[in-house]
């Protein structure tokens, strides 16, 4: 087993392959280990140079709304009037507190996701 660290794209790309090689160790073997190893090397390589940013809150209210087969009119009862919901999906208007307890409550949006600016 030789590991090293991952400092730039060649050794992520050899670090990829090698970790193809052995994606089926068996836990508490050599290669096991190694993948372990390797699979946390992986991640903070990509974590430092592939960073994904978390999507700004109308973003994510809009594919919640999606994935729960929502429309704008069912969320009067978390936000207010229709023409407020409008005003907030069109970034007319900015959530309060009081609507983003309400959509993290109803929709399971993580708070740090609805509480950024936009």
């Amino acid at each position: 087993m030789e590991i090293k660290p991952i400092r730039n794209e060649a050794d992520y790309k050899n670090a990829l392959e090698r970790l193809e090689v052995i994606f089926d160790a068996k836990r508490g073997t050599e290669e096991g280990d190694e993948l372990e190893i390797l699979s946390i090397l992986i991640d903070n390589y990509e974590s430092e140079n592939f960073p994904i940013e978390m999507p700004d809150p109308i973003s994510a209210i809009n594919f919640r709304m999606e994935q729960m087969g929502l429309k704008q009119k069912d969320l009067v009862e978390m936000i207010g009037f229709k023409s407020r919901v409008s005003e907030i999906m069109n970034k007319k208007r900015k959530l309060t507190l009081d609507m983003i307890r309400k959509l993290n409550a109803s929709l399971k949006i993580p708070t740090e996701v609805l509480i950024q600016d936009y």
